[in-house]
Parts: C-alpha cells; structure tokens; sequence
C-alpha cells in the first residue's frame, strides 16, 4: 500500500505522458519493450509511475534526439547502472550510429539528385497536359511490374 507521500510523488499513465510531452501510446510501447516499467499499481489497477520514470522518459526522448535508435536507448539505460566499459560502449555506438548517418545521407543526396534532375526536366517541359516525370515514373513501374 503507497503512503500518502508516496502517492504525491506518482503519476498515472496519463500524468506522465502530459509531463514527457509524449502520447500515452509511447509510455504503453515503451511498456511493451521493456524501456519503462510502472512502479506500482493503484487500487484501480492504474498504472503509477514516479519521479525515475520521468528520469527515465526524459533521458529516452534526449537519447533519440542524438539519434540513437531505441535499441540503442535500452543499451544505454542498461550502462547507467553499470559503471564498468560504459565510455567504450557508448563508443561503439555512437560510431555504429555515425556509419547508419553516413549512409542515410548518402542515400538522400541520391534522392536529391534525380528530384532536382526531374525538376529541371520538368521546368524545361512545354508540355502543361502531361508531366515528364509522371510519364517516367510510370515507365518504371510498368517496367517492374514486367519482370
């Protein structure tokens, strides 16, 4: 049974979710997942969570606006509260992150080429009736529908 004070110190799943300025849909994912865990339950069977789970929550949402994944996020939170290797790790990870980065933008500056390409082949374009690229786009999935 929470004492009073206790109980003052508690959010319920909804609290929560409105002081991480996330959806409760996240915090019952998270849940799922195993990145979050509610405290106790009320006489309700509502979840409660304390101040750690807003902790917690807060550290999620500042490690994915680096860019870890939420693989990487339960990693984390494991080296917490282990004090041995942690600086390695994180290492490790950061460098794994940059490559998936590196990659990424390799794979945008190719898409920014050919929309840039398809503008320009649509700007020199007299034809009003029929966009060249939608004619091209739709060369290209007849041509991956045939084989």
């Amino acid at each position: 049974m929470l004492r009073y004070h206790e109980l003052m110190d508690t959010y319920t799943i909804g609290k929560l979710a409105k002081a991480a300025d996330v959806p409760t849909s996240t915090l019952r994912y998270y849940e799922r997942i195993g990145l979050l865990t509610a405290e106790h339950r009320s006489h309700s069977s509502y979840r409660l969570y304390g101040p750690a789970s807003l902790n917690r929550l807060r550290f999620i949402k500042a490690a994915q606006s680096c860019g870890f994944t939420l693989d990487d996020v339960a990693h984390l939170l494991n080296l917490r509260v282990k004090p041995s290797g942690t600086c390695n790790e994180v290492q490790e990870l950061m460098e794994h992150r940059l490559k998936d980065i590196g990659q990424r933008m390799a794979e945008l500056n190719q898409v920014r080429e050919v929309l840039e390409a398809f503008l320009k082949d649509c700007k020199k374009s007299r034809r009003r009736s029929q966009c060249a690229v939608v004619v091209h786009l739709d060369h290209c999935a007849c041509q991956a529908g045939s084989q």
